[in-house]
C-alpha cells in the first residue's frame, strides 16, 4: 500500500462515499448550530480561526470534548498537517460518547484516523480503529453513509495488504453495494464522484499487492463510474482528464504485471493522450509502468520533475518518502546507465538519511498535548515510550560494538591477558552506562527543543496584512532554542459584514523565564489573546480576563507575562491600549519621537483578582508606533554594555524609514552590530505599526 501515498494531496480535498444497504440502516442527526458555524469557517479555508472558534465554543459548553477535538483534527488535516490531525483524532476517540452528535463525531474521527494510518502503511493500527467504529455504527444505527463506506473500504485495503484476500474481497463488495445505493438515491453527481475515488483506492490496493488480475476488474469499474459521472450536469469537469489518466496508467501497470506487454503499451499510449500525463504528478505516477516495462531512460527523464512535484504536494523527505521516491529515482538512473546522475542521487540519499532517521524517531505528542492542556498522562506515557525505544536502539548498537571488541581481544590475547580482559570489560561496562545515559539525555533534549521551537515559531504570524491605511511588520528571535516572547495581530469585522474588518487588534509580550516552560506559557497567552479578540473586547478587559485565566492554581511556578495590547479603530485611527508591565512603546509623530507615558499596570498572571486599566490616544493616523521587548534596549555587547533607550530613540529620530519592515530590519542590524559577536542575552521581539 506504499504507492497510495501519492494520492494524499487529492484525497485531502475529496470525500469517499457509501450508502446504507439492507442490513445496516443509518440515521444521521442534524448538525448543531456550533458545528454549522465551524463548518462555514472551514469552507473559507480559515483553519486557524476554525481552531480559535472551536476553543471558544468548547469553553462556553456549546461543543463537547469529542466534537471539539474532531474539528481541530479537520482543520489540521485540511492544512496537510497529518501528525497534528492524528493526535486530535485520537483524543476524540478517547472521549466519552454521550449523545447522538458525539457518536457522529466519533464515526468521522475514526474514519479519518483509519485512513491516515492506512496511507502510512500501519494496517494493523488502521484495522484497530476502523473495525470497532463499524461495530459501534451498526449497534447504534447512528452515522452517515459516507463514513460507513469509507471505513469498509479502509478495512478492505488493510485486509488485502495483510494477506486476508477473502475477507478483503467481501469488504470491497459490501462497500460497492453502498456506492450503488448512494448514487441511486442521490440526484446529483456526488455519489458517482465519490465512488470513482473509492474504486481508485481499491484498484491501487490490488496493484500494490501484485494481484493484477483482480485489479483489472476494479479498474474497469472505475472507468464505468467515471463515464456515468461525466453525464451528470453538476459534474466537476476538471476531474475527468486527471482520473482518465490515472485509470490508463493503472491499467498499463496491471497488464504489464500480467505479461501482456502489447496491451500495456496501448494503455500507456492512451495515458499519454491525457493532459494529466504532462503534469509533474502524472509523470511521477507514469514511472510505475515505465520501470515495470524496463523503460528506464524514460523513467529517469520523468524523475526530473520529482523535486517540484513533492514541493507542490507539501511532502518532506521522510524515511517513507526517501524509500518511495528517491530510491526508485536512483534505480531508474542506474539502470538507464546514467551513472553520474545515479551517483549524485545516491549522495543525496545518504545526506538526507541521517536527518530523516532522527525525524522518524521523534514525536510531537508531548508538545501537542501540553499546548492543548489535556491528557497529561497520555503525553507522559508517549514520551516514556519514545525514550524507551531510543534507549533500546542505542543499547543494541553499543552492545554489538562491544561484542566485536570482546571477540577480538579474546582471540589475540586469550592466553596472556585474562586479567586485562576482565579489567577492560569492567571499564567498557562503565563507559557503556555513561554513554547510554549521556546520549539518550542529549538526543532527547535536542529533539524536544527543536520541536518546541518549530511549534512556537508557527504560533506567531509570519505573514502580515497588506492595507492601504496601515503598514504592519513584526519579528521574533529567541535567544535560545525556544523563548518566551510573543506577538500577534487580528483583523475583526462586524457580524453583519465580517469580510470587511473595522477593528485591528495587536499585542506583544515577554514571559518571565526562558526555555520550554516559558514557550508553553507563551502559547497559552497567544491563544487567549486571539480568542478574546474575536469577542471584540477592549484591551483592558482582555488583560483582566487573561490574568484571571493565567494566575490560577495551575500556575504552580508563578510565571507571568508583561504585555502591551492595542486596538485601533481602522476608520478613525483611535487607539485603545492597555500596558501590563511592559516596556513603554515609542510614538513617532513627524520629527517628535518619544516614549508613551502610561499607567503602571502589573504584569499578567502575577496576582489573581486584578482589574487592569486602559488608556487611549485620539488618533495615530500619520504616526508610527514601535513596540518591543527588553531584548532590544537591554542587549549587551562583549563589554556587557547595554544598547539602551537613548540609542533606540536616536536611531528612530535620525533614520528615514520607507516601511514598517524597514524599521524592524534596520534595528535588528543595529543590535547585531552593537553586540559585536556577543551571544544574545534575551529574546528579541519588535513590532512596528505605521498609520498613513
Amino acid at each position: 500500500m506504499r504507492r497510495i501515498t501519492r494520492f494524499i494531496p487529492f484525497a485531502v480535498i475529496l470525500f469517499f462515499v457509501a450508502a446504507s444497504c439492507d442490513r445496516v440502516l443509518m440515521r444521521e442527526p442534524q448538525a448543531s448550530v456550533a458545528d454549522s458555524i465551524i463548518f462555514d469557517i472551514g469552507t473559507h479555508k480559515e483553519y486557524e480561526r476554525m481552531r480559535e472558534v472551536t476553543d471558544s465554543l468548547e469553553m462556553e459548553g456549546k461543543l463537547s470534548a469529542i466534537d471539539a477535538n474532531r474539528w481541530r483534527g479537520v482543520s489540521y488535516y485540511r492544512q496537510g498537517q497529518y501528525l497534528m490531525a492524528e493526535v486530535c483524532y485520537r483524543k476524540a476517540l478517547n472521549c466519552e460518547v454521550k449523545t447522538a452528535l458525539d457518536q457522529l463525531s466519533y464515526n468521522k474521527s475514526a474514519r479519518r484516523l483509519s485512513e491516515l494510518l492506512l496511507v502510512r502503511g500501519d494496517y494493523e493500527g488502521s484495522l484497530m480503529v476502523a473495525m470497532p467504529a463499524v461495530a459501534k455504527m451498526e449497534e447504534s444505527g447512528i452515522g452517515s453513509d459516507i463514513d460507513y463506506a469509507i471505513l469498509l473500504n479502509n478495512i478492505g485495503c488493510c485486509q488485502l495488504n495483510l494477506g486476508r484476500d477473502k475477507e478483503a474481497n467481501e469488504s470491497f463488495l459490501t462497500a460497492r453495494e453502498h456506492y450503488a445505493a448512494r448514487w441511486q438515491s442521490d440526484t446529483t453527481g456526488r455519489g458517482f464522484q465519490e465512488a470513482v475515488i473509492g474504486t481508485v483506492y481499491t484498484s491501487m490496493a490490488y496493484i500494490n499487492t501484485k494481484r493484477y488480475a483482480e485489479s483489472i476488474y476494479w479498474i474497469d469499474r472505475t472507468e464505468m463510474l467515471l463515464g456515468k459521472y461525466k453525464q451528470k450536469p453538476d459534474a466537476r469537469r476538471e476531474y475527468f482528464d486527471e482520473y482518465q489518466g490515472r485509470i490508463e496508467i493503472m491499467r498499463a501497470v496491471a497488464l504489464q504485471g500480467l505479461h501482456k506487454e502489447g496491451e500495456a503499451s496501448k494503455a500507456y499510449q492512451a495515458f499519454l493522450q491525457t493532459n494529466y500525463s504532462k503534469t509533474g504528478a502524472g509523470k511521477i505516477n507514469a514511472n510505475d509502468y515505465l520501470v515495470a516495462a524496463h523503460r528506464y531512460a524514460e523513467a529517469a527523464d520523468n524523475y526530473r520533475y520529482l523535486d517540484k512535484t513533492l514541493s507542490d504536494w507539501g511532502m518532506e523527505l521522510t524515511l517513507d518518502n526517501i524509500q518511495l521516491y528517491l530510491l526508485p529515482k536512483y534505480h531508474a538512473n542506474a539502470e538507464a546507465g546514467r551513472l553520474d546522475s545515479a551517483k549524485f542521487i545516491g549522495n543525496q540519499i545518504l545526506t538526507m538519511l541521517d536527518s530523516a532517521i532522527t525525524d522518524q524517531k521523534n514525536s510531537t505528542t508531548v508538545e501537542l498535548a501540553t499546548i492543548y492542556n489535556t491528557q497529561q498522562k497520555e503525553a507522559e506515557i508517549a514520551k516514556q515510550h519514545e525514550d524507551l525505544i531510543r534507549t533500546r536502539l542505542i543499547g543494541t548498537g553499543v552492545a554489538l560494538a562491544l561484542a566485536f571488541v570482546f571477540f577480538l581481544i579474546y582471540t589475540l590475547h586469550r592466553r596472556a591477558a585474562t586479567h586485562r580482559l576482565a579489567a577492560a570489560h569492567q571499564k567498557l561496562q562503565v563507559a557503556y552506562d555513561q554513554l547510554e545515559e549521556t546520549t539518550a539525555q542529549k538526543e532527547r533534549m535536542a529533539s524536544e527543543l527543536r520541536i518546541a521551537r518549530d511549534i512556537q515559531m508557527s504560533m506567531v504570524p509570519s505573514r502580515f496584512p497588506v492595507m492601504d491605511d496601515f503598514d504592519l511588520y513584526a519579528s521574533m528571535t529567541p535567544a535560545k532554542e525556544v523563548g518566551g516572547d510573543l506577538y500577534g495581530y487580528l483583523l475583526i469585522g462586524p457580524a453583519e459584514n465580517p469580510e470587511v474588518p473595522d477593528l485591528f487588534y495587536f499585542c506583544i509580550g515577554d514571559v518571565s523565564g526562558k526555555g520550554v516552560p516559558a514557550s508553553l506559557f507563551m502559547a497559552q497567552a497567544t491563544r487567549l489573546f486571539r480568542t478574546l479578540a474575536t469577542q471584540r473586547m477592549m484591551p483592558a478587559e482582555m488583560a483582566t480576563r487573561m490574568n484571571a485565566a493565567l494566575s490560577g492554581e495551575d500556575n504552580e511556578h508563578g510565571m507571568f507575562v508583561t504585555m502591551f495590547i492595542g486596538l485601533v479603530n481602522m476608520a478613525t485611527g483611535h487607539l485603545d491600549f492597555c500596558n501590563a508591565g511592559h516596556n513603554p512603546p515609542v510614538l513617532k509623530d513627524g520629527s517628535n519621537v518619544a516614549f508613551i507615558e502610561m499607567l503602571p499596570n502589573a504584569p499578567i498572571g502575577l496576582w489573581p483578582g486584578l482589574e487592569f486599566e486602559g488608556e487611549e490616544i485620539d488618533t495615530i493616523k500619520g504616526k508610527s508606533l514601535f513596540i518591543y521587548t527588553d531584548g532590544l534596549n537591554e542587549a549587551e555587547n562583549r563589554q556587557q554594555e547595554q544598547f539602551g533607550d537613548d540609542r533606540l530613540l536616536g536611531i528612530l529620530s535620525t533614520t528615514r524609514f520607507d516601511s514598517a519592515h524597514h524599521v524592524i530590519d534596520h534595528l535588528r542590524e543595529e543590535v547585531e552590530k552593537f553586540r559585536d559577536g556577543a551571544e544574545p542575552n534575551d529574546d528579541l521581539t519588535m513590532m512596528c505599526l505605521k498609520a498613513k
